[in-house]
């Protein structure tokens, strides 16, 4: 399983069409987490002031019908993350069969990801 953090608004956008975040467009591919620890580091990274749920969703990197590459973060990874992380990049739309699950990521009153529970 590989983790991609998104708001629940971009998720919800076109929940009949396969999911392409703004990422995809700019950095030719769906960034992911190797686990559930760097997730949280990049939420709180890269989506600490974001306004309203924000989900992770747990993907099937088996079911993908696109490319995964396993690289290096550029420049670097989220602080507390190991600098030989690998994390899973998704060459293209990820198709929604692919998606196993979803968790929302909780947050404290400063907008850390402190863990990931039931979407409530």
């Amino acid at each position: 399983m590989i983790y991609h953090v998104v708001p629940l608004d971009d998720w919800l956008v076109a929940p009949d069409r396969p999911y392409a975040p703004r990422s995809l467009a700019e950095d030719g591919f769906v960034h992911c987490s190797p686990d559930e620890a760097t997730t949280l580091a990049v939420a709180t990274a890269r989506f600490r002031y974001a306004v309203g749920p924000l989900m992770v969703l747990l993907i099937d990197e088996g079911k993908l019908d696109v490319m995964v590459r396993w690289e290096a973060a550029d420049p670097a990874p989220p602080p507390g993350v190991p600098a030989t992380t690998r994390f899973p990049h998704v060459y293209g739309h990820v198709n929604r069969t692919a998606v196993a699950g979803m968790m929302e990521v909780k947050r404290d009153e400063e907008g850390r990801a402190v863990s990931l529970g039931p979407w409530s």
